[in-house]
């Protein structure tokens, strides 16, 4: 995440269009990495996810996010998991198999464990969403 997001001219990219990164390609012995997804055709955009919570105590439960496309597909992603605390920021950088330029929405899942469903008053009160190609939210 060091890199994130990309430069102006965007995220170098191997492969077929790698010709678009003439600068790139004349560094010698420089490194590559490519994720993939686990389902075809294996394509995942990097996706850096900021919440910030706010509230009046610590509590067990998970965060996650649902990325929805505008043809009814829908992929979920885990954020944070364990004590979640007030005030706390979670950054996380995802390989979402949704296309930024497709995604119809972005579900904020929150799962409190069974033992503090009566008592526990946190929320997000932050939520960013950048991916890298010319940083859009």
């Amino acid at each position: 995440g060091d890199c994130f997001p990309c430069p102006q001219e965007g995220c170098p990219m191997m492969g077929h269009y790698a010709d678009r990164f003439p600068d790139k390609l004349k560094r010698v012995d420089q490194k590559y990495f490519l994720n993939t997804a686990a389902d075809q055709p294996f394509v995942a955009w990097r996706q850096q996810v900021f919440i910030k919570l706010s509230g009046v105590k610590k509590m067990r439960g998970d965060i996650n996010l649902v990325f929805h496309d505008k043809e009814g597909n829908t992929k979920e992603y885990e954020v944070a998991r364990g004590l979640l605390s007030q005030d706390e920021v979670y950054t996380k950088y995802l390989d979402v198999e949704v296309n930024p330029k497709n995604t119809k929405k972005i579900e904020f899942l929150w799962n409190k464990t069974i033992f503090t469903l009566l008592w526990a008053r946190l929320g997000a009160e932050t939520v960013n969403i950048t991916y890298g190609e010319d940083g859009h939210r």
